[in-house]
């Protein structure tokens, strides 16, 4: 007979039921310490209340009776100030402690936050131009619509000047108008200072109604533009009367017509599509009775914009405006019209079909993805290079999660390491732009400022720090917090070998990035190129011009004599624009053979005068040059080009006749000329009709004598001119260089993508070198053993290097699709134009290897000349 246990026991069904029903994962921690309490109670109270107080307990802690007993502790909050000041502590240590990679960090970081913020600027000064006027949303320009030989229509910006006022008279939805004719060739006095050459523009007494530009002295603003009124701009102002006050001072204009100065603007923005120094009235356009104004209705040359009154059906008011010009010129085949809104003036001038299908927007779409690129390209490094370090941090991860860290306490632990990496980068992204901003408004050519004293852009700016340290933080942060601390400590930790890791990813990412970028780079300099390279027709060396001012004109047939005679000029004539800009475009020209259709083709007029061929180095193929001395009737001749002969169909151009529509007048043609470029170097050459000295001239043409040197031949040029136009100074252009200037736009475009790639690709070979030092020191053990069994230095660079450059193939794999895609798409816009041509992506592949190689070759080379010895003690 056995012993009988007398230790007293808890109800088994109480026991039964607290392991059946309490929570699971902690049912034996709680027994184990519920027996203790049974023990005790045992003792102190007796068996039978220890039973009742056993099972009162066990159904307590039954888990649908069961209190959270948290909530009789203070609770943790995780961004508390006091666990917040715990976060950036231990942050401020571990970046201490990585000083290499926190500096490659912070680098890659505040680089790309500096170009993208250089680009936000710009792309802000972009979308806000005109949107300061206080009536912007009223505010319309009236285009024109036609259609052209194809059937296809075309909008022009401009009108004829009859249009404004009569729009004002006969309907009531327009409040105000304002005709807009820009000058630069008055000569401007004050004291006894004249300028001339300075930018202004006449428009209508309403100007002020529609648009309104900061005034920093004057009245009201209805009253600035009467007919006796000069309105300046602040620097103007400074020009003419030094410090002292310009309001009403006198202003004397070509040295006869005095204005006085009835107010004072500030100088326009950089955001605003107007460019003017002063302004004049319209009439005083009638008083001086020059070629400016023109009252027919068929005469298309000048911007007219209107205030509309609140509420104006904008769809209905274009339905009656349409056929205004049709009406008032009494023909059906001329334009109609339809106003375009103030916020599409800048962004959406570019018209297909008569429908506006874009501009200026399609470039600040591209660098808005340019500056997400970069930003995410220096995101990617910090991304990649803090869980590089995974495996360092593991082992801290595991400690604090053992010791009661949740996950939300490491989250915020790394994020705060991410906020404290991006808040000194982003310090110093700023002093980066503060530094580079000069620079950059050189290169684009516009007066970008920051707004230091403006409290949004400080939101906005915290906002983006904010943004960025999010961007670059999160993954790091949940990655690494998710490590489980078990594992960890049983070192089943195990670094990612799967062949696509999120590591792989990233950095595939970042270059395909930077591959789209270089290669758009080419793109633009080879359509640059391309456009260089095209045959002018016409020679630009030695060839100025100078604008008709004072008394050029009246005196042009003693000037060019005396030109001719003082051996500075080879040779002297006179054409309606400089030799760089398109003629005006005319309709309506009729010849024999002609086809029903023609009376819609759009022909380019120009005008010159006799030693036209001669003066510009045109290529005469047919007949000879207009010569009025010799031919009294060449008033009415006219030479055309291949394109313009090619059009009418002539197989022997000289002697046909072109007729005006009415037939009132007609034209002999006397010459043909190789086509020659006038306009964009990126369009075709339009069909030409240069008309004789029956027109009317702007422009004198020199072409300089080689033998003289330039100075000479200027500075005796200068004292001609001072002879027969004394009032004005000598005011001249190079022709050569006017043309170098249409290629500003593309050549900032080419300059901005390669600063931007190379900026991309500097950022992506930081975080790549960063990279490059993790992988040589994990795998350390494996080089050093490499080395002992015979492995070579150029084996274990290749070793080291492999990984990376087929990485960066893969990211050529795909970037070079989507680049030839977008490229090819983007050269479109240009009727002369390259091909995408396959030694780009050659060039391109070249330059990502090395580039890629270099950068790892450091870290390769360094790890593999490491002795062997230190490199198996070291594990």
């Amino acid at each position: 007979m056995g012993l009988r246990n007398t230790t007293p026991t808890p109800p088994r069904w109480a026991r039964t039921l607290l392991r059946w029903w309490a929570n699971p994962n902690t049912s034996e921690e709680v027994e184990g310490d519920l027996l203790e309490l049974y023990n005790y109670w045992v003792v102190t109270f007796g068996q039978r209340n220890a039973n009742w107080k056993y099972t009162l307990n066990a159904i307590k802690l039954l888990r649908p009776l069961a209190k959270d007993k948290r909530a009789h502790y203070p609770r943790t909050y995780l961004y508390s100030p006091t666990m917040i000041r715990n976060y950036f502590k231990i942050a401020w240590r571990n970046l201490v402690a990585g000083k290499g990679i926190s500096v490659i960090n912070i680098t890659g970081l505040a680089i790309g936050m500096a170009g993208t913020f250089l680009i936000i600027l710009w792309l802000q000064n972009e979308i806000s131009f005109d949107t300061f006027h206080t009536n912007k949303d009223r505010i319309y320009q009236v285009y024109g619509l036609a259609a052209n030989v194809d059937g296809e229509a075309y909008a022009i910006p401009v009108t004829s000047q009859p249009l404004g006022p009569t729009l004002k008279k006969e309907y009531p939805e327009v409040e105000a108008f304002a005709r807009v004719k820009g000058t630069n060739s008055f000569l401007i006095t004050a004291n006894d200072k004249s300028i001339s050459g300075i930018e202004g523009s006449i428009v209508d007494p309403d100007f002020f109604q529609l648009f309104s530009f900061p005034l920093l002295q004057g009245g009201e603003m209805e009253q600035l533009v009467n007919p006796n009124s000069i309105v300046i701009t602040e620097k103007l102002a400074k020009k003419l009367f030094g410090n002292e006050e310009a309001l009403n001072k006198t202003v004397k204009i070509d040295a006869s017509d005095n204005f006085t100065v009835t107010g004072v603007l500030k100088d326009l923005p950089p955001n605003t599509d107007f460019h003017f120094e002063y302004l004049l009235p319209w009439d005083y356009l009638k008083k001086r009775g020059d070629g400016s104004i023109n009252e027919s209705w068929l005469s298309n040359n000048t911007p007219t914009y209107l205030l509309l009154k609140p509420n104006t059906n904008v769809a209905a008011f274009d339905a009656k405006i349409k056929d205004l010009t049709r009406r008032y010129a009494g023909r059906n085949d001329v334009w109609t019209h339809f106003v375009f809104p103030l916020d599409r003036w800048h962004l959406y001038d570019e018209f297909k079909n008569g429908q506006s299908v874009g501009g200026r927007i399609e470039m600040v779409r591209m660098f808005g993805l340019i500056a997400a690129f970069i930003l995410l390209i220096a995101c990617i490094n910090f991304m990649n290079l803090s869980t590089a370090r995974s495996e360092k941090r593991a082992k801290e991860v595991g400690i604090r999660k053992a010791a009661g860290a949740g996950k939300g306490l490491l989250v915020g632990q790394f994020m705060m390491e991410a906020f404290l990496t991006a808040g000194i980068a982003g310090l110093l992204a700023l002093l980066i732009v503060e530094l580079a901003l000069p620079s950059f408004n050189t290169l684009i050519n516009t007066e970008l400022v920051i707004p230091y004293s403006n409290a949004t852009y400080w939101l906005w700016t915290l906002a983006f720090l904010v943004f960025t340290s999010l961007l670059a933080g999160s993954y790091p942060a949940f990655y690494l917090s998710s490590f489980n601390p078990i594992g960890i400590f049983k070192k089943q930790f195990k670094k990612s070998q799967a062949a696509v890791s999120p590591r792989k990813l990233l950095v595939v990412t970042q270059f395909t990035f930077a591959i789209l970028l270089i290669i758009s780079t080419l793109v633009v300099r080879n359509q640059i190129q391309h456009a260089q390279n095209r045959a002018m027709g016409y020679s630009k060396n030695n060839l100025i011009h100078v604008p008709f001012v004072g008394d050029i004109d009246k005196n042009y047939a003693l000037l060019k004599q005396e030109l001719l005679r003082s051996g500075s000029a080879a040779s002297v004539t006179k054409t309606m624009n400089r030799l760089t800009e398109s003629g005006s475009r005319t309709w309506g020209l009729r010849w024999a053979g002609e086809a029903p259709k023609d009376t819609n083709t759009a022909l380019t007029l120009f005008s010159a005068d006799a030693d036209f061929v001669k003066t510009a180095g045109l290529q005469l193929i047919e007949g000879r040059d207009i010569d009025i001395t010799k031919y009294p009737t060449d008033s009415f001749s006219v030479l055309l080009n291949e394109t313009a002969v090619k059009l009418m169909g002539f197989k022997n151009p000289i002697g046909q006749l072109l007729f005006s529509k009415s037939g009132k007048t007609q034209w002999k043609v006397v010459g043909v000329v190789k086509d020659y470029l006038t306009g964009s170097p990126y369009e075709d050459i339009p069909p030409t009709v240069i008309e004789g000295p029956g027109a009317w001239f702007n422009t004198m043409h020199i072409k300089l004598n080689p033998n003289h040197t330039t100075a000479d031949n200027l500075a005796t040029i200068e004292q001609i001119f001072k002879k027969f136009n004394a009032a004005y100074p000598f005011d001249y252009q190079f022709i050569d260089q006017e043309y170098a200037s249409q290629f500003e736009n593309e050549q900032r475009l080419k300059t901005l993508s390669g600063l931007f790639a190379v900026l991309a690709i500097f950022i992506s070979c930081l975080g790549l070198f960063g990279l490059a030092s993790f992988v040589a020191e994990q795998r350390t053990k494996e080089i050093g053993i490499r080395k002992v069994l015979g492995a070579s230095v150029p084996n274990l660079w290749g070793l080291l290097s492999k990984e990376f450059i087929g990485l960066v193939m893969v990211s050529l794999i795909i970037a070079s699709p989507v680049a030839y895609y977008f490229a090819n798409d983007w050269l479109q816009q240009y009727s002369y134009r390259t091909e995408v041509s396959g030694w780009i992506f050659v060039v391109t592949a070249i330059l990502a290897v090395g580039i890629t190689l270099l950068t790892v070759s450091y870290q390769a080379i360094k790890a593999a000349t490491v002795n062997p010895v230190k490199s198996l003690k070291s594990e």
